[in-house]
C-alpha cells in the first residue's frame, strides 16, 4: 500500500470550457457540447466536441512562445498553468529541480503530420516546416510544459491510447513515493480531431452517426447508444505528498489514495469478454489504497457511449460494486478526448468530492434495462463522497484505475 498523495490544483480547458470552473458548470449541466465542424466537412461524421478556442486566441493566451508548438501542447501548457496557480505555486520561486512533469496523449499531433504531409504532396520539400519533428513528437507537450514552468526534475509522456492521463497521474504518484520530486505536475492531453483521423475511428465503427441530433451523439451506458463524439482537451493536476503540502499550509482539493493498472493482452481494440483486466484494475486500486468495494461511494466511469465499452464497465461495476454506488460519464458532455480523458475525468471526479455533487450523464433518461448500475441522469445529485473511483480504459488492452478520497 502506498502512501495517498495530496491534489491541491487542477487546470481544464475542455470543450466544456476554457477553465476548471467552466467545465465543472458544464458537466453539471449535463447537455452535450458536440457541434458541426468545418475541418470535416464532407466526411461521413462531421461533428465533434472542440475547445472553444480559436487559434488565435489560443496562441495570444500562450504568449511568444506559441508560435513553435502545436495545439495539444498550447493546451497542456494553459491547463499547467492553472493547475499550478490553483495549488498556490509558483514557477519563478519554486525549486524546479524537485519538479516533476508528467504529460500522456494518446493520438498526438496529428494535425501537424497532415498539414506537412499535405505540404510536402502540393508545395514541395522546401514548404515542409522545420518544426514538424518537435511538434510531432509524442513527448513534446510534457517537455514545454516543463520549459514554461521551470520544472528540471523527471519529465515523462505516457502514451496508453484513452488511458494515458490516468496513467500519468498513476506514474506521477510513484514518483513522490520514490522521492524522486517534491511537486508532480501530470496529466495528459490531446488535439488530434482531423480529417483523417475521424475518417479512420468511422472507418473502425468507434463513432456516433447520429448526423441528426449531434449533441445528443454521445449517449453513455444508454440502449441505442452508437459510438463515441470524437473531442479534445487538457487536464493537469498538482500532486504533492500530504505531509508536504500540509507543511506549507496548501489547499487540498481531495487525496489520490490508490492505483490500478493492468493489461488485457487480448485484442488491439476490443475488451476482453468478461473485462477480466478491468476488474482487476478496479481490485488492484481498492487494494492499493486499503478499501473494500463497499467503500465505494462514486464512480467515475470510462463511458465512452460505444456498444462494447459501455456494456463491459456496466457488467464489471455491477458485478465488484453490487451496492450501486452512483455512476456518471463526462464523455456525454465532453465528448471523448481520447488520450486526455483520463486526466480531465479525474479532476472532475475530485471536484465530485469536493463539491458533494455528481454530474448527471448528459443525454440519457435511463441506462439500458440490462445494465444495473445507479446512473444519474437529469439534474446533478448531492451526495457526500468519501471514497470515488475513475476508470480508464483504452485501445491495446491499457486498463488504469485511480482511487481518490477526500482531503482528510
Amino acid at each position: 500500500m502506498t502512501a495517498p498523495v495530496a491534489i491541491t490544483g487542477l487546470g481544464l480547458l475542455t470543450p466544456g470550457g476554457e477553465h476548471t470552473d467552466a467545465t465543472w458548470k458544464a458537466v453539471c449541466r449535463g447537455v452535450g457540447t458536440a457541434a458541426r465542424d468545418p475541418a470535416l466537412a464532407g466526411l461521413p461524421v462531421d461533428f465533434s466536441c472542440r475547445v472553444p478556442l480559436t487559434r488565435d486566441a489560443l496562441d495570444q493566451r500562450v504568449g511568444r512562445t506559441a508560435w513553435r508548438m502545436s495545439r495539444n501542447a498550447k493546451l497542456a501548457v494553459l491547463a499547467a498553468r492553472e493547475a499550478v496557480h490553483d495549488a498556490g505555486l509558483d514557477p519563478a520561486t519554486w525549486n524546479g529541480d524537485r519538479v516533476a512533469v508528467v504529460v500522456g496523449c494518446g493520438l498526438g499531433a496529428d494535425a501537424v503530420r497532415e498539414e506537412q504531409g499535405k505540404r510536402l504532396d502540393e508545395r514541395g520539400p522546401d514548404m515542409v516546416s522545420a518544426l514538424t519533428i518537435p511538434q510531432l513528437v509524442p513527448n513534446m507537450a510534457a517537455a514545454e510544459v516543463s520549459i514554461d514552468l521551470h520544472a528540471h526534475g523527471p519529465s515523462l509522456a505516457p502514451a496508453t491510447a484513452c488511458a494515458s492521463g490516468a496513467t500519468a497521474i498513476a506514474l506521477a504518484r510513484d514518483l513522490l513515493a520514490s522521492g524522486q520530486c517534491d511537486v508532480a505536475v501530470a496529466g495528459a492531453t490531446e488535439a488530434a480531431i482531423t480529417p483523417l483521423t475521424t475518417t479512420a475511428f468511422w472507418r473502425a465503427g468507434t463513432l456516433s452517426r447520429r448526423a441528426d441530433a449531434v449533441t445528443a451523439a454521445s449517449r453513455p451506458f444508454a440502449a441505442d447508444r452508437d459510438g463515441f463524439v470524437f473531442g479534445e482537451g487538457a487536464g493537469v493536476l498538482v500532486l504533492e505528498r500530504t505531509e508536504d503540502a500540509t507543511a506549507r499550509g496548501a489547499h487540498v482539493r481531495a487525496r489520490l489514495v490508490g492505483c490500478g493498472s493492468t493489461s488485457d493482452a487480448h485484442h488491439p481494440t476490443a475488451p476482453v469478454p468478461g473485462t477480466p483486466g478491468a476488474e482487476a484494475a478496479l481490485r488492484t486500486a481498492l487494494t492499493d489504497a486499503g478499501l473494500a468495494p463497499h467503500d465505494v461511494d462514486h464512480v467515475n466511469a470510462h463511458g465512452t457511449s460505444t456498444p462494447l465499452n459501455d456494456a463491459g464497465e456496466a457488467a464489471m461495476i455491477a458485478r465488484v460494486l453490487p451496492h450501486r454506488p452512483s455512476v456518471t460519464a463526462p464523455k456525454g458532455v465532453l465528448g471523448h478526448g481520447c488520450g486526455a480523458a483520463g486526466a480531465v475525468e479525474a479532476a472532475l471526479t475530485v471536484l465530485a468530492i469536493q463539491h458533494r455533487t455528481v454530474p448527471p450523464i448528459a443525454n440519457l433518461q435511463a441506462p439500458a434495462p440490462e445494465f444495473d448500475i445507479d446512473c444519474v441522469t437529469g439534474q446533478p445529485r448531492q451526495q457526500d463522497i468519501r471514497v470515488a473511483v475513475s476508470n480508464s480504459f483504452g485501445f491495446g488492452g491499457h486498463n488504469v484505475v485511480l482511487a481518490l478520497a477526500t482531503s482528510s
